[in-house]
């Protein structure tokens, strides 16, 4: 099993926040090349990892929601026509509501083309605080948004930010209390950092204090839990059974294909020699590049083998982002290496109070989940 990715990299403006690999779309949107160039890329790809069938489609951006329903819809119908999927694929796709100007129309539309979830970027209800994150979007049609999307989608995910610029902490329990009226079935909430190389790095607005942002936290998570939401991992919350699929795989260190302009690729496979190897690859990240790298015949800008040294780490940094954490037969299946040589310092993280070891299981405690990044300091080469 694999999961695939595909990014859509433009937008209509970059937010100052942001540190994907977006771009500000300059003309006319170059859909007809560029989804021409994702079915090539994946021609190439397929060879690579025969007899892979795919468990997930995450179209991300960017902006996703710039392109049309017709081209998704061909997108996923050449998918379709050159890789096996499971039958109840989940396949999502990222929209920002400020691009939704057809509205409930364009939403029915993808539902119609094969989209079977789709990921709001909401951040906020309150136009004061969508204006000084740079949104594009107003609270009416944050409001709009969600609500199409409720009627037409059986599968929503809504983004909501905290920590923003001024922001209370009663404020952010309203956003969060106005995501539930419309009863999705998954919220991500996430706290707005600094990210290196963004106009907010240089020019840093008033953040509220770091006691207030844990209260923002604390609090969200105990409102959510009594609106029986589970919060299954750092920054996500789900009613029973509906996780994301594709952010799952990611957090349980499975293998995942990336498409697109700065893609991201994750691939277990046997060597030319029979020996096991987990490869990193990377998409040449401007799409001018891509596209042209695509024309010649491989998209991949740098490809690297994970050495052996680097494995617990690079499994744990993604693992322990789950509440459920892991069990030691899912680390020498995913790393093939002996559990027990983790053990050692496992052990030493629980003394200190950030895991739980259990014979089956290992999973971060309270404290280890907000003090992820000291957690794991301790498992670096």
């Amino acid at each position: 099993m694999i999961a695939l990715y595909i990014h859509l990299p433009w937008c209509v403006r970059k937010c100052p926040y942001c540190d994907f690999n977006s771009h500000t779309l300059q003309g006319a949107l170059p859909e007809d090349d560029y989804l021409a160039a994702l079915l090539a890329d994946l021609d190439v790809a397929l060879p690579q990892i025969p007899g892979r069938t795919l468990t997930s489609i995450f179209i991300g951006g960017g902006t996703p929601s710039l392109f049309s329903a017709d081209g998704i819809g061909a997108l996923l119908t050449g998918i379709r026509a050159r890789a096996p999927l499971i039958d109840d694929i989940e396949i999502t796709l990222e929209a920002n509501p400020g691009t939704l100007d057809a509205g409930a129309e364009k939403l029915a539309a993808w539902r119609a083309a094969g989209i079977n979830r789709l990921s709001l970027g909401i951040q906020s209800f309150c136009d004061a605080h969508l204006a000084s994150l740079g949104r594009i979007h107003d609270r009416d049609a944050a409001l709009q948004a969600a609500s199409d999307a409720a009627r037409h989608f059986g599968r929503v995910n809504l983004d909501v930010m905290y920590g923003l610029p001024n922001q209370t902490l009663a404020e952010a329990l309203l956003d969060v209390e106005t995501a539930l009226v419309f009863s999705p079935e998954h919220l991500s909430c996430y706290q707005l950092t600094l990210e290196a190389n963004t106009r907010f790095a240089a020019h840093p607005p008033p953040l509220p204090e770091a006691d207030i942002c844990a209260d923002m936290n604390d609090a969200i998570a105990a409102r959510l839990a009594a609106a029986g939401f589970a919060h299954y991992e750092t920054s996500a919350f789900a009613r029973p059974g509906c996780a994301c699929r594709h952010n799952l795989n990611y957090w349980r260190f499975g293998d995942y294909l990336g498409l697109g302009a700065g893609a991201h690729s994750k691939i277990s496979r046997c060597s030319e020699t029979g020996e096991w190897q987990l490869v990193r690859e990377a998409r040449w990240r401007h799409p001018g590049a891509y596209l042209r790298a695509v024309a010649a015949g491989n998209a991949v800008h740098t490809a690297r083998i994970i050495p052996a040294r680097e494995l617990p780490f690079e499994f744990l940094m993604n693992a322990l982002r789950l509440t459920e954490g892991f069990t030691p037969s899912s680390y020498e299946q995913r790393t093939k290496l002996p559990f027990a040589a983790l053990l050692p310092r496992l052990q030493s993280a629980a003394k200190a109070g950030l895991l739980h070891v259990q014979t089956d299981r290992v999973a971060p405690t309270s404290l280890g989940r907000n003090f992820l990044n000291r957690l794991l300091v301790d498992f670096l080469d």
